[in-house]
């Protein structure tokens, strides 16, 4: 007997309503976690920074985001990607209609 279908992930719809951002892993292993982000319009608390204990890579599905370093900002638009290192301080300024998948690893 054959197995199923694969099931299809629709990446780059966001809800009608989405009262806080979202975050479903879609798969991990051992060492590294992908992760499926929407962020309507979300931002990191005043204050806040990631300091991550891993390797983060990120793309920019849709929509647009800008993300805050110590060292200033870097403002993404879809198709964009960057690879933020362990423990580099971020955290998200602003998001308009974003959709990301994020690879954490190492």
């Amino acid at each position: 007997m054959n197995p199923p279908l694969p099931t299809i992930l629709r990446l780059v719809d966001l809800p009608a309503k989405l009262p806080a951002e979202q975050i479903n892993v879609l798969v991990s292993g051992t060492h590294f976690r992908l992760e499926h982000i929407l962020s309507a319009s979300h931002a990191s608390p005043p204050q806040f920074w990631y300091d991550q204990a891993e390797n983060e890579w990120a793309i920019l599905l849709a929509g647009s985001a800008v993300l805050e370093f110590e060292q200033g900002e870097v403002e993404m638009a879809a198709g964009d990607a960057l690879l933020i290192h362990a423990h580099r301080k971020h955290r998200v300024a602003r998001s308009a209609q974003a959709v990301w998948l994020a690879l954490h690893f190492g």
